[in-house]
């Protein structure tokens, strides 16, 4: 990285203009790194102008080519993947063909009088009908299963708590009941006789 107005590489293969050149001929003279960095570039330049062309071989021949051809069953996938633009091609000429023709190989068609109809009007009518009461039917009798269990539940929670209420009652009085007996007993032993 140069600290120069201008790339040091463009100025060491001379793609600068002449006062651009000068410019950074005056940097690199004050600034040690990009000298470096230049001299550094023209080393490069003479050791990769110093090795001789050699001209690629085209194609090298092995013993063992016949090792990279593909095998049979990789060449029969090509084949199938080959034919993946014909089967689409078929495929849409089938479809075309198909859509034009459409209209000439119509079933007839049959009328139907305005009775049936009616008929079959009335049919689907009775059948929502007969559905819709079912169902009314149905969650009718499951509120009412509801109702009667939570009545149930109410019930079976309000004999509960009275026979609570009733129990408390119960030792309550037995011991205001043994308490009047206490007393009396004290009085009648406390009685001048």
């Amino acid at each position: 990285m140069s600290c120069s107005p201008f790339d040091i590489r463009d100025y060491a293969f001379h793609e600068l203009t002449a006062p651009q050149q000068r410019q950074v001929e005056i940097h690199i003279a004050a600034c040690f790194s990009c000298r470096l960095e230049l001299d550094r570039l023209l080393m490069m330049q003479t050791a990769l102008s110093s090795l001789p062309d050699e001209k690629i071989p085209q194609r090298l021949v092995f013993i063992s080519d016949q090792a990279f051809e593909p095998s049979p069953w990789w060449r029969g996938w090509r084949v199938l993947l080959g034919a993946g633009p014909k089967l689409v091609f078929a495929s849409a000429a089938m479809l075309s063909a198909a859509i034009l023709l459409s209209p000439v190989w119509r079933a007839p068609r049959t009328t139907i009088s305005d009775a049936q109809i009616r008929e079959r009007i009335d049919a689907g009518v009775a059948l929502a009908v007969s559905k819709t009461e079912m169902q009314a039917r149905n969650r009718t009798e499951r509120l009412v299963k509801d109702i009667a269990e939570r009545g149930r539940e109410e019930r079976s929670f309000l004999v509960r708590s009275y026979e609570d209420v009733i129990e408390r009652l119960n030792l309550k009085n037995e011991s205001l009941r043994l308490e009047n007996r206490d007393l009396a007993f004290r009085l009648i032993e406390g009685a001048p006789q």
